[in-house]
């Protein structure tokens, strides 16, 4: 049709004359286009003269190819008419009618899947190591450890505690597998073990101190309890993964397992007590430490088979006579959900008073409840102090203790 089009253009009045004719004959009787131009009524006597004077000169069409293309002209004029006509009706009658004589709009292919299935991707996808992927500086990281904390480390010191004796054995047996003498696959680095040895002492030292000053009342199995909670591998291991260690340590696994940042931590204590002194490095495990015993309660951590004859001895070391168990309250004792309040009198005084299923359980849940209140370690006790800690802890006391 194009071609069509084109040649119509192109050609002279001839052509020309042909299809204004045709358009105005077929426009005026209102019917189908003809099949082709013969069977149309005779021309004008006008358009005769036109079109017989351009029979003649180089550029006249054929009228051999005329009457061949004339059935395929008229058709294809048809067709565009009846289309020009359709979009004309529609454009008077609005743009929801132009819309509809194109056919309804395809619908947009919007794929809402794909966000959420990308990021599914992602979090499924195996950790990896945070030096193997783009802008990884290791030193820059360290110097950046070390402000994050606002600590002054020596480098030195601060790279050594990252350094853990799996990764060391690691890289030599990788060394000894690409062919390396003995001598050329070990490697110049020393590991954190000295400075482990270092830190995790000073550490428990340090928190046993905090303890007894703030809770003097506590005995010494309280205390060491407390102590060993803190510098427990999980406690520690979630601190360490605070503070981003498992990035920067060197470790043959990946994730790097609790023992391992358990190393770590203390390791970095041991470096922060060779590069600051004990002060500094006492208030640091007081604000990573110590938070971790608010909410928790004396005896989830320290574990108290007999209650009642713990109280005994504590108020025998008072001077204060024995407690005598009464029953305060009971509801549901038919029931199978029966509940009992045992109250402990010494000197005709209640002194504490606990909850229970049974007499039994009530009577020991009493007795840590006046044992919270002989060592103060209630629930609605002070909070911790967190001022600038005495002068005068020197480095000969917090060593010597260990």
């Amino acid at each position: 049709m194009e071609l069509l089009l084109r040649e119509l253009k192109n050609k002279k009045k001839k052509r020309l004359c042909v299809v204004n004719e045709f358009l105005t004959r077929w426009g005026a009787g209102g019917g189908s286009p003809p099949s082709a131009l013969s069977a149309a009524p005779q021309r004008s006597r006008r358009a005769r003269t036109v079109c017989g004077r351009q029979r003649a000169g180089p550029g006249a069409f054929p009228r051999r190819a005329a009457s061949l293309l004339r059935p395929a002209m008229a058709t294809g004029l048809g067709a565009l008419l009846r289309a020009s006509r359709r979009l004309l009706a529609a454009a008077g009658a609005g743009p929801g009618a132009v819309r509809a004589a194109h056919g309804p709009a395809p619908p947009r292919a919007k794929k809402r899947w794909l966000r959420a299935y990308l990021e599914q991707q992602r979090l499924e996808a195996p950790p990896r190591r945070r030096s193997e992927q783009p802008g990884w500086d290791y030193h820059a990281e360290i110097q950046a450890f070390s402000r994050r904390l606002q600590e002054d480390f020596s480098l030195d010191l601060l790279k050594t505690a990252f350094v853990n004796p799996c990764y060391v054995q690691s890289e030599e047996a990788r060394r000894r597998q690409l062919g390396l003498e003995a001598g050329a696959a070990a490697l110049a680095l020393r590991d954190n073990g000295e400075l482990c040895a270092r830190g995790l002492p000073f550490a428990r030292s340090q928190l046993g101190r905090c303890l007894q000053a703030a809770h003097p009342a506590l005995p010494a199995p309280g205390t060491a309890a407390l102590v060993a909670f803190l510098t427990g591998p999980e406690l520690v291991a979630e601190v360490s993964r605070g503070l981003a260690l498992q990035d920067l340590a060197l470790c043959a696994q990946f994730p790097v397992p609790p023992p391992v940042l358990h190393r770590t931590f203390f390791a970095v204590v041991g470096a922060l007590l060779g590069s600051s002194g004990p002060e500094r490095t006492g208030i640091f495990l007081r604000d990573f430490l110590m938070p971790h015993l608010i909410g928790k309660d004396l005896f989830e951590i320290w574990e108290v088979v007999n209650p009642m004859g713990l109280l005994v001895e504590e108020l025998t070391k008072r001077n204060i006579s024995s407690p005598e168990p009464r029953i305060t309250r009971q509801l549901g004792v038919n029931t199978v959900l029966p509940l009992y309040f045992v109250g402990l009198y010494c000197d005709k005084k209640m002194i504490a008073e606990g909850p229970g299923e049974t007499l039994l359980a009530a009577e020991e849940e009493a007795a840590r409840v006046a044992l919270r209140k002989l060592y103060g370690y209630t629930e609605n006790r002070r909070p911790w102090d967190y001022s600038k800690p005495k002068q005068g802890w020197t480095a000969e006391k917090a060593i010597s203790s260990n």
